[in-house]
């Protein structure tokens, strides 16, 4: 009894140091079945929702009630430890071993013992309730903080990407409204964006299920689309393309390469460059129609653009999907499949409305610009 008390204590410890302490995310059994035990009713109500939105809702609690139920399951855990250390180490009953562990792990002090060893480990259990609830307490704030980084600028994205995001849209917008110029500093942005996601959610793994305020907007959806606006302006355009695309491109994959490992999600470290993409090439397409109605400036022809985009993709194509399924991301364009089927659902686009004509919704006169 008193060794699995002291085993139970020490592995129960080594789960909080891993996940609330020590800043390399440290992933114990103990946290990950409490993660799977919690996430499995909110999946299982949400796969039966119809509307995505609805679905969002659902899931939504999930991670900071993830947070709760492993912070019970650790004073659970210690409780369990002591009421076995005390019990062992006294002539008393189970039930009144139980008694005297509650009453010094949460500091109530309506039960005490006089022998030595019992009392020695009242103290360290009296000790362990509020330290552990303290730890808790004090790991929210770089959540949160971190959290806050991550959402600023998804929620940027959406004036320049849609909502939900997709990537040929960046480009469109950009050229739409003459700000192609701005790119490098966009790029350049996220590259760093990637880099603190990497870190921050490796480290602190619950954050990979925090979602996004509004349901059409995802962390990984809105990485994936500025990697996909990057990988098809080096395609379609590699002259004009920014170097910080190439740089972006390097620090996305990793970061979702990373984001993979710690979920223990498998994917290939090295693809060949001519492997098929799951993005079909009609798909392509679309993408390349939309940006020549805003006469965006292309350089090789589609069929051209196609192996370079391919080549580009392949890097981080099978990691974004799996993280899209894993988290139930909102269905975007591009963005792969989901458990249940879903609708697809394109960026909305505001409406073209000129001083002459406020009234009217006219439809995009892309050709306004030169090429």
């Amino acid at each position: 009894m008193v060794g699995g008390g002291v085993a139970l204590v020490v592995l129960t410890a080594r789960s909080i140091v891993g996940t609330l302490i020590v800043p390399r995310g440290l992933s114990s059994w103990i946290s990950r079945a409490v993660g799977r035990v919690t996430r499995a009713p909110f999946v299982f109500v949400a796969d039966r929702c119809t509307r995505y939105e609805t679905k969002d809702r659902v899931l939504a609690p999930q991670a900071p009630l993830t947070l709760l139920a492993l912070l019970l399951c650790w004073l659970g855990l210690f409780l369990v430890a002591y009421t076995a250390l005390v019990f062992g180490l006294s002539d008393i009953g189970l039930g009144e071993a139980l008694r005297q562990a509650g009453s010094s792990m949460f500091t109530l002090g309506f039960d005490t013992s006089r022998q030595a060893d019992v009392t020695a480990l009242e103290f360290a259990a009296a000790a362990t309730g509020p330290l552990v609830i303290a730890l808790q307490i004090a790991y929210l704030p770089t959540i949160y903080a971190a959290y806050n980084r991550r959402e600023t600028d998804v929620t940027l994205l959406q004036s320049r990407a849609g909502e939900p995001a997709w990537g040929p849209e960046v480009l469109a917008r950009h050229r739409l409204v003459n700000i192609l110029d701005s790119l490098p500093e966009f790029y350049r942005g996220w590259e760093r964006w990637a880099a603190d996601v990497a870190e921050s959610h490796t480290n602190y793994p619950s954050l990979i299920d925090f979602r996004s305020p509004r349901p059409l907007r995802s962390w990984v959806v809105g990485l994936l689309a500025v990697l996909d606006s990057a990988a098809l302006y080096l395609a379609i355009a590699p002259s004009r393309a920014p170097s910080e695309a190439r740089l972006c491109l390097r620090m996305g994959f990793t970061c979702l390469r990373e984001i993979c490992d710690a979920l223990r999600l498998s994917y290939d470290p090295d693809p060949r460059p001519d492997l098929l993409l799951q993005l079909e090439y009609a798909e392509f397409l679309g993408a390349v129609h939309r940006l020549e109605e805003v006469a965006f400036p292309m350089e090789r022809t589609p069929e051209e653009a196609w192996a370079h985009f391919r080549g580009w993709r392949v890097n981080y194509e099978g990691t974004a999907y799996a993280l899209t399924a894993r988290l139930d991301a909102v269905p975007a364009l591009w963005s792969g499949s989901r458990r249940r089927s879903a609708a697809v659902m394109a960026p909305d686009r505001p409406p073209d409305r000129l001083p002459e004509s406020p009234d009217v919704t006219h439809p995009p006169s892309y050709g306004r610009f030169k090429a």
